[in-house]
């Protein structure tokens, strides 16, 4: 009888092992596999990604992805108007490691989720200077040119990591398993610290003229941040370099070196408020600015669609 109770629970044993290693590997077949809504949540970034990935491979290299990682771009049309920019040997540095960065962003993205094409990017002068000009509410004399200089490049990078930040932590809660969270996670990590250093070097020369339109570093930075606010529409999720000491850390200092809430936590922006931006018109229905035949993805098509 012994002998029969411990066979029989023995038996029992090994089949709630069994039970319990098939529970155990359905949980982690689940969690390596994103659910549509992940995947569109990570798709939408890559309009972003080879933004970011073209503009500072042109700027410190003179040429993009169809160089440096063909494979990448999916025959997507090349970047309108991107050059090589006449950068100091510190920020080119910089800007190399950077292109670096994002190539391998795109990299991350694309081994997760099977993307898209490379969008038409517009990189030209004239977008930049578009920008500008919205940010001053005026045409500048002459024309900004991102590309003449380390200043007027590092101000130029100062539109665009930002923006794709605040768009991985509005994402990062609306994700729904570990395999999102931890790509989204390791994505943000890096941009902000390319934020940081953007913001960084030019909080360093924020006194400095900006030649020849006589306002100062911090100021096009405020004046950059106040039209993304008005193109996002969605109240403050933008600071410049220079803000209200009520506004500042704690509400102790008028430098912000980094943008925060007043808990100093970052700004989270979802698909729609970027494509106002990105698009420079304010609305996420209507192509324009960066991606003159808008960007890709099911989230941004659905809105073109929908025009």
């Amino acid at each position: 009888m012994a002998s029969h109770i411990s066979s029989s629970i023995v038996v029992l044993l090994a089949s709630l092992f069994l039970t319990s290693q098939t529970f155990s590997s359905v949980l982690i077949a689940s969690a390596a596999i994103p659910d549509q809504n992940d995947l569109d949540l990570l798709e939408f970034p890559l309009n972003l990604e080879y933004l970011e990935a073209e503009f500072f491979l042109f700027g410190a290299l003179g040429h993009g992805l169809d160089v440096v990682a063909p494979n990448l771009t999916g025959g997507g049309p090349p970047p309108i108007g991107a050059r090589a920019a006449k950068l100091d040997p510190l920020v080119r540095d910089v800007i190399y490691q950077f292109a670096l960065q994002e190539v391998g962003h795109l990299r991350a993205i694309k081994s997760t989720v099977k993307g898209f094409p490379r969008p038409l990017l517009n990189l030209s002068k004239a977008s930049f200077a578009e920008i500008m000009d919205s940010a001053f509410g005026k045409p500048l004399s002459p024309p900004f040119d991102p590309y003449a200089n380390s200043i007027n490049y590092l101000l130029a990078s100062y539109v665009i990591p930002y923006v794709g930040l605040t768009g991985y932590v509005g994402a990062n809660p609306l994700l729904q398993n570990a395999t999102s969270k931890k790509l989204v996670a390791g994505l943000l990590g890096v941009e902000s610290g390319q934020d940081a250093v953007i913001r960084a070097l030019l909080y360093e020369r924020r006194a400095l003229k900006v030649h020849p339109y006589g306002n100062s570093v911090a100021k096009f930075t405020n004046r950059i941040s106040t039209l993304r606010n008005k193109l996002g529409g969605s109240g403050l999720k933008d600071e410049g370099l220079k803000v209200p000491k009520l506004q500042g850390a704690e509400g102790e200092t008028e430098g912000n070196i980094l943008a925060g809430d007043k808990y100093s936590m970052a700004y989270a922006r979802s698909p729609e408020e970027i494509l106002r931006i990105v698009y420079g018109g304010g609305d996420e229905h209507v192509p324009g600015g960066f991606y003159p035949k808008g960007a890709k993805g099911r989230i941004a098509t659905s809105y073109l669609h929908s025009n």
